[in-house]
């Protein structure tokens, strides 16, 4: 029985520091002006501008896939020009601005 508990610990604590290893070398490094654009929007998540969500527009728009922010029918003429303004002045991970319309 201890045999056991004794194994049982060292298997966690190997599968532990594995997967330890694993978040250091595999991690996904995720852009902040998706979560930034994404808390700017109205996040109805209606669908009207063609994405799943509030967040697949965000995601669209930091990617570069749309360059008009205006796409977003519920989003407001000052809730749109401030997010135009944000990735406008706001570099990326590559040092870069977009070159997005409100």
């Amino acid at each position: 029985m201890i045999t056991a508990v004794v194994m049982m610990l060292v298997l966690g604590a190997i599968l532990g520091l594995g997967l330890g290893i694993a978040d250091r070398f595999l991690a996904v490094e995720t852009d902040e002006r998706v979560e930034k654009v994404s808390s700017m929007l109205p996040n109805y998540n209606c669908g009207g501008c063609g994405y799943a969500g509030c967040s697949g527009l965000a995601e669209a728009l930091v990617n570069g896939e749309i360059t008009v922010v205006g796409t977003c029918k519920p989003c407001k003429a000052d809730q749109k020009a401030a997010i135009a303004e944000y990735l406008n002045t706001t570099p990326g991970p590559d040092g870069k601005c977009l070159k997005v319309k409100a």
